[in-house]
């Protein structure tokens, strides 16, 4: 099976997507596209299906039935290539799933050498760029449990850019954060999606989609409830469902 990217093809694409745990169906015939350069920010309840969706686009769950296609390229046929098609994606969760007991310096190193191949010295290279770009260069040498939780965040957000992703996933990226802390990694998201990069974030910082997304998906009990301009979905949303739900996070 080819994991050839077509570049004429949506950086993803789902369709008919369902997902069970058992007897629990978590999703429920989710279809929406993402574009390159674009923006989606997954707003919704817990247990909405939001994080179980992001999980699937990256084959972290295996779909129970639909499609996902990344590139171009179907990841939910048995015969691709599904690691290959992988390291095109970022990953950022809400746990920092850094390596303790390695430095900054080796922990965006590892992948980089057992993934992608690269040397020694060009994995240091890279991994100091991104620690310069998360505005991290001093903590070169620290370990994890010497930084602060955004800290650690923008290390797992730089050490997702060693890989050079086509698109990024954001799984509730600060819910782990003090407030204090929330701000410097939204940053760093921000500007990420000012320079381009793709990216579809699980999150519950309003602010954030109203400003950043360029789309805003509202998701309860597995289905697409609402999907369009933040403006609208958050501003003027047309669904009783999303405004009870803003008007819940309002008061809290």
């Amino acid at each position: 099976m080819s994991t050839q990217r077509n570049e004429e093809a949506p950086p993803i694409q789902i369709r008919n997507l369902h997902k069970y745990f058992g007897e629990l169906e978590v999703l429920r015939g989710i279809d929406f596209d993402v574009q390159f350069g674009e923006v989606v920010c997954l707003i919704g309840p817990s247990g909405s299906g939001k994080s179980t969706l992001l999980r699937c686009v990256n084959k972290l769950e295996d779909p129970t039935s639909g499609k996902i296609l990344i590139e171009g390229i179907d990841i939910t046929d048995p015969e691709t290539d599904v690691d290959s098609v992988r390291t095109r994606i970022g990953m950022v969760f809400q746990q920092f799933n850094l390596f303790p007991h390695l430095t900054v310096l080796r922990n965006l190193r590892i992948a980089q050498r057992k993934v992608l191949g690269r040397s020694t010295s060009e994995s240091t290279r890279i991994a100091e760029e991104m620690l310069a770009r998360v505005g991290l260069s001093e903590k070169v040498n620290e370990h994890p449990a010497h930084l602060s939780g955004g800290q650690q965040q923008r290390v797992a957000i730089a050490r997702a850019l060693c890989m050079n992703p086509d698109m990024m996933l954001f799984d509730e990226p600060t819910s782990a954060l003090d407030p204090e802390l929330i701000g410097e990694v939204l940053d760093v998201m921000r500007e990420l999606a000012e320079e381009g990069m793709t990216m579809v974030v699980v999150t519950h910082e309003m602010a954030f989609a109203q400003h950043v997304a360029d789309r805003v998906i509202f998701m309860d009990g597995g289905v697409i409830v609402e999907d369009g301009p933040p403006e609208q979905v958050l501003l003027n949303p047309q669904h009783e469902r999303t405004k009870r739900f803003l008007r819940a996070i309002d008061s809290e």
